[in-house]
């Protein structure tokens, strides 16, 4: 299939990679010269203008949108409406705000363009891993995008199935799903960022009170290995996730983080899911805590918050701000 892909940043250009491994074409943009010849190189065809990419896909046109949250996908899905036509797909895999998505479909509906959001989940390890992927959108474009879908998300692999879940028709195992009509896509996108940022900010403690088991002045006094503990919980432990991989990762590397601060930044999904948990009167004391303790990170750092931004690097490549 063939798939125009615009915003060649840290998942894009991973994205359409994985796609070009599966069999799939695919046309890049980006306004950095620079990653457009990096995807050629790749395999894929490079464009210089929207305009360009919209005549080298063949009609009905799918577009994926993968760039910030924003003015920037705003203005390019704006654009895009008043060049594709009717049946094109433009496709925003970014973390866009869900109801921007519900008005974004409304208002390209009266021309016959179907918006699909897609919640995209993998970080820079997705090119290997593959993308989990929430769907929101219209039946009859999703459908047209399955083996797009299917190509980028992880596959079955050797994840057992869950006890109670047979012969059940669903694309959940696969590692993809639609989950309903227009921004619900992204929905669920913002509420897995929000847990996210609560699983992080559990380990970032945990590790924290390990480490500082050697404090003087305690009755006690441990000089604990954390590396090895990380690693140690990794295997059987009930608390073991791909996050706290990465968390062993990096306290391998580096067991004291010293070239993290602790600057912890918030990408915003965070903020949304709080807002949305009080406009549904649903308490979230852990997701709420988890995103103040970012805050605070900018203004003293701990070995909690070295976690947290070595974490945020090992997933999704996001470095913290340069030092004032």
């Amino acid at each position: 299939m063939q798939l125009g892909m615009i915003g060649l940043g840290r998942m894009g250009r991973n994205m359409a990679r994985r796609l070009m491994c599966g069999g799939h074409a695919c046309v890049v943009f980006d306004l950095n010269a620079q990653a457009v010849k990096q995807g050629e190189q790749d395999g894929a065809t490079g464009t210089a203008s929207l305009d360009e990419l919209i005549q080298k896909l063949t009609p009905p046109r799918a577009v994926w949108v993968m760039l910030p949250a924003g003015a920037a996908t705003e203005e390019t899905v704006a654009a895009l409406a008043e060049k594709m036509e009717a049946y094109d797909i433009i496709i925003d895999g970014g973390n866009s705000h869900f109801k921007d998505a519900i008005r974004r479909a409304q208002a390209l509906k009266p021309k016959g363009l179907h918006y699909v959001d897609i919640g995209t989940s993998g970080g820079v390890w997705g090119v290997e891993r593959g993308y989990c992927l929430t769907v929101g959108g219209e039946q009859e474009p999703v459908r047209r995008l399955d083996p797009l879908l299917r190509t980028l998300a992880p596959g079955k692999g050797a994840i057992p199935e869950t006890p109670g879940r047979n012969h059940r028709n669903s694309t959940a195992e696969e590692g993809y799903l639609h989950c309903g009509p227009a921004g619900a896509g992204h929905f669920a996108k913002m509420v897995h960022n929000g847990i996210e940022y609560g699983l992080m900010q559990a380990y970032a403690e945990g590790f924290d009170i390990l480490r500082s088991a050697r404090a003087a002045g305690l009755e006690y006094h441990y000089e604990l290995n954390l590396p090895d503990i990380a690693e140690v919980w990794r295997r059987g432990s009930v608390i073991s996730s791909w996050l706290l991989d990465l968390t062993a990762m990096a306290l391998a590397e580096s067991p004291e983080l010293a070239e993290f601060s602790g600057e912890v930044q918030d990408s915003g999904e965070g903020r949304w899911t709080i807002a949305t948990a009080i406009e549904e009167a649903v308490p979230a004391e852990v997701l709420s805590a988890a995103l103040y303790a970012r805050f605070r990170s900018r203004q003293s750092h701990t070995f909690a918050e070295k976690i947290l931004s070595a974490l945020r690097f090992k997933f999704g490549g996001h470095r913290e701000p340069p030092q004032t």
